[in-house]
């Protein structure tokens, strides 16, 4: 099975299953919202954490009308987010991870990826 992490999308099949034209996704590479790998030919590959990039790159810009100085910023904090709870959860001792879990199962966000967060403490 492959990994989230290996490249093996071509931008014509990720500009497919995103919505977008692969011109989009050039601009989006230019913006530094994304940076697929490149082949020694120099053709861009993406993988599965890219590809799940853009779709919300594209649910925020298309769906919720953030431009994308706005896009870049809440990227920026939903990464920092995931290092920060991927950090929490080498530290804290099973008693504070499973109460951490247990908090984030009970609160209600109306943005906040909280499945994602409870897949990093959960692992």
């Amino acid at each position: 099975m492959i990994d989230k992490d290996t490249p093996v999308y071509m931008i014509s099949i990720v500009a497919k299953i995103a919505g977008v034209h692969p011109q989009t996704l050039r601009f989006y590479e230019n913006e530094g919202l994304i940076k697929p790998s490149r082949t020694e030919g120099r053709t861009r590959l993406y993988s599965e954490r890219d590809l799940i990039r853009v779709k919300r790159i594209v649910s925020l810009t298309r769906e919720r009308g953030v431009n994308v100085a706005g896009t870049h910023l809440i990227l920026k904090l939903e990464d920092d987010l995931e290092r920060l709870f991927t950090t929490l959860a080498e530290q804290l001792d099973d008693t504070a991870r499973k109460l951490l879990i247990s908090l984030l199962k009970e609160m209600k966000f109306e943005e906040l990826d909280a499945e994602k967060l409870l897949s990093i403490l959960e692992r």
